[in-house]
């Protein structure tokens, strides 16, 4: 891992990415409950990319210059996008915006196993260890909060499908894209995603008909400007300059901050043993850092 992606900064920029990430919880629960959620999703990604794709133009970036280069952006805003949050979205029909930011954390595990394979990142005993007590901290309030309203086997496993989506495009990107411009990577797989959405959720739900409350909109203008287009760059940016394990243990503090803003804004209960979980959490974390 590079000096760049181990330092203060990055660890700052990395926490600050995960509280943004982790707050998304919140106004995509209210999304999911007041509009047809793929819909809401197909705006988002448009709406974000537009807005990208302007900045992009405005900035004289270079568009990708090849086929490859195209077809992996492309294939980014079906992983990260489309489907990440595409299956996360109608998870979250149901399930808590808590279980869904403890599903989400569950990202570092996953690619630690699959990142010495295909991305050549050592997997040291430290990091084992790291992980491992992260991972067990998320299990112990999964296993808690199993089997309730808030966290039914079906829902889980929808959103689980949405992390295994997320892990490929961590992959997909360490493997292909470094080096690519990031504004202009993230308007084009934001686009890509919307029209990918688009069709999926006529099938499913016909013509929307949404009535635009303030929360709505508020939700809608938060998760445009703050996560798709903040959220997506920082991501991006702490990528290209660490290794993805690495980075990706910050996903392990997703259940802090989303459990935290659930109880402050949705009124969702903390119990103690999500407590001891998060100090879990923290632990593996710090080791993993450390390796």
């Amino acid at each position: 891992m590079s000096a760049a992606g181990r330092g203060p900064v990055a660890a700052a920029i990395a926490i600050v990415f995960v509280f943004l990430w982790a707050s998304a919880y919140v106004p995509s629960k209210i999304a999911s409950i007041e509009s047809p959620p793929l819909w809401f999703l197909a705006a988002r990604f448009g709406a974000a990319g537009l807005v990208l794709a302007v900045i992009a133009l405005a900035l004289r970036r270079k568009a990708p210059s090849t086929v490859r280069g195209w077809l992996v952006a492309g294939a980014l805003g079906i992983l990260t996008n489309a489907l990440y949050l595409g299956l996360t979205y109608t998870a979250l029909q149901r399930m808590s915006s808590g279980m869904g930011a403890i599903i989400a954390s569950t990202n570092p595990l996953v690619l630690a196993l699959l990142a010495p394979r295909l991305l050549g990142e050592p997997l040291t005993r430290l990091k084992v260890v790291g992980l491992l007590l992260g991972f067990g901290g998320v299990l112990a309030i999964v296993l808690a909060r199993a089997g309730t309203r808030g966290a039914l086997p079906g829902d889980v496993a929808l959103a689980f499908a949405g992390v295994l989506a997320g892990v490929g495009s961590t992959l997909l990107f360490k493997k292909w894209a470094e080096g690519a411009d990031l504004i202009v990577v993230n308007a084009i797989q934001l686009l890509v995603a919307s029209v990918v959405v688009m069709p999926v959720a006529l099938l499913l739900y016909g013509v929307p008909h949404v009535v635009p409350t303030r929360e709505l909109v508020a939700s809608f203008t938060y998760l445009v400007l703050v996560v798709s287009v903040g959220a997506s760059l920082l991501w991006f940016w702490l990528l290209s300059r660490g290794e993805a394990s690495r980075v990706s243990a910050y996903y392990y503090l997703t259940p802090v901050f989303g459990l935290a803003l659930s109880a402050l804004l949705l009124h969702e209960r903390i119990e103690a043993h999500d407590i001891a979980g998060l100090v879990a959490i923290a632990g593996g974390i710090a080791l993993v850092q450390r390796s």
